[in-house]
């Protein structure tokens, strides 16, 4: 019975959030309602108050759910990778498993369009970037851990994620902005911006 009544939560969870996404990527986020996303899944504005605190937390909950399940690939790493390979090969070698999280809840269509809503949308970008933040200090924790230093007595650890961070909104803002919004353009992207990491810090740029 218990288990019957979670998955009937976890349905009711998704509906809401996949009625959210349709209707912040077509009517657009300020002009959506709390009202409107329920009266598309036909239950209470309290039901919605159970799953999401407001309509923020529900734009960016699959983003959220993308950000953990990094985390969590840098985590699982080989202890024999440098920081920044690591950090790289999390998001290369993560992309197959990342779209099964993602279409597990929704549609990863509609995931890379929410994407663009909050690249467009202040306040989500405000909220998005506020949160990175915070994920770039659980990510500069983790790497400390990995390499056996003191996140707050060594530098390297947040100055490295800072600098990958660096590159993942280049490459965000450019594929958000390009004539291709698919997953492969933008895993693409991803590759190659974090190959030229190594050049663009320590090369000549000078031409002579």
């Amino acid at each position: 019975m218990e288990n019957l009544r979670e998955r009937k939560k976890q349905r009711t969870r998704e509906a809401l959030l996949r009625a959210a996404l349709e209707l912040f990527t077509t009517r657009g986020y300020e002009q959506t309602t709390v009202d409107d996303i329920v009266g598309a899944v036909d239950v209470s504005q309290r039901t919605f108050f159970r799953y999401f605190a407001n309509k923020e937390e529900a734009a960016l909950a699959v983003v959220e759910l993308a950000v953990a399940h990094f985390v969590e690939a840098v985590r699982d790493r080989p202890p024999h990778e440098a920081p920044m390979e690591a950090l790289r090969q999390a998001v290369v070698e993560g992309w197959d498993s990342l779209n099964d999280t993602i279409e597990s809840v929704v549609p990863v269509e509609l995931y890379l369009r929410m994407y663009q809503v909050v690249e467009s949308t202040p306040v989500l970008l405000a909220a998005h970037l506020r949160r990175s933040m915070e994920v770039e200090e659980t990510l500069a924790r983790v790497i400390a851990e990995r390499e056996g230093l003191d996140v707050d007595a060594d530098l390297r650890p947040r100055l490295v994620v800072a600098v990958f961070s660096g590159v993942m909104r280049v490459t965000e803002r450019r594929w958000s902005t390009g004539a291709d919004l698919g997953l492969d353009a933008m895993r693409a992207l991803t590759a190659s911006y974090l190959e030229q990491v190594g050049p663009a810090l320590t090369g000549d740029w000078r031409t002579h």
